[in-house]
């Protein structure tokens, strides 16, 4: 299974070297429409699913204390080394079952998670904590990618999309709901207040390495790896290949613009 690969270690240290930045379009996304549907100053956040402590560590300035919970204490374990916020507490936890007192959260904040949740038992325990007028955000990109690089961009992100589908093979339906912007999550969601909002853009400047680390830090890569050690590494190295072939050697450390489309759900308690 995939989702046992968040629990080595080895995984945990690739995804935090490797998975690109939180995007600041959707964090003040979600910030601004809580402001609208509660009253500053916020008091509680909680991050399910917060992996190695990215998103985490983005909302600590916004609350008064942030919880960062997930079932891998490899990924709790680097995201306590990576923390410098003072406010942030991480805790194993299930994101079905959070220890949690009935409306005492303002946030719940799922990012690059959601999809591994059971979703009509996470709704039913988001509902249980939040507070009147909190809000909840679910978030991920939506496996669209584009890189852009003078007259190359097509044929480069043709390459990389290529890539990614070899990938997405080892899970197809964690990559539909992904994909279809986590139909059954948004229709299990008990709240009349409720919108799903596609199309955020966010463009990265990653040189080719770092696109490829980014593809390391993949959980379905990882399970690729597990499976067939040698076709794995074969794989990225053809795909770096295919890269220099289309740029030239000499652009190996020339920026790319990595386009990622991100969709984001939110939902209000009344």
């Amino acid at each position: 299974m995939a989702a046992n690969i968040f629990h080595k270690k080895e995984f945990s240290e690739a995804y935090q070297a490797g998975m690109i930045e939180d995007s600041p379009k959707i964090k003040n996304l979600v910030l601004s429409y809580l402001e609208k549907k509660n009253e500053k100053p916020f008091q509680l956040a909680v991050d399910v699913g917060c992996g190695t402590g990215r998103s985490t560590q983005a909302l600590a300035p916004y609350f008064q204390k942030v919880i960062g919970i997930d079932v891998s204490e490899s990924q709790l374990n680097v995201a306590r080394k990576c923390t410098s916020h003072n406010n942030i507490y991480y805790q194993i936890a299930q994101a079905e079952e959070l220890p949690l007192e009935d409306a005492s959260v303002d946030l719940i904040n799922a990012g690059l998670a959601a999809h591994w949740f059971n979703p009509e038992k996470f709704v039913q325990e988001a509902a249980r904590v939040l507070k009147h007028g909190g809000c909840l955000a679910l978030h991920s990109f939506s496996l669209e990618y584009e890189i852009q690089y003078k007259e190359k961009s097509e044929e480069l992100t043709a390459v990389f999309n290529e890539a990614c589908e070899t990938i997405w093979e080892f899970n197809r339906k964690v990559v539909g709901e992904m994909k279809a912007m986590y139909p059954e999550l948004f229709r299990a969601i008990p709240f009349a207040d409720k919108q799903r909002i596609s199309s955020i853009c966010e463009v990265f400047l990653l040189t080719v390495p770092e696109i490829l680390s980014f593809l390391q830090a993949i959980c379905l890569y990882k399970e690729f790896l597990e499976q067939d050690k040698d076709k794995a590494t074969a794989f990225l190295q053809d795909l770096e290949k295919r890269f220099l072939d289309i740029l030239g050697e000499s652009a190996c450390d020339d920026s790319l613009e990595f386009h990622v489309h991100y969709f984001c759900i939110l939902a209000s308690k009344p």
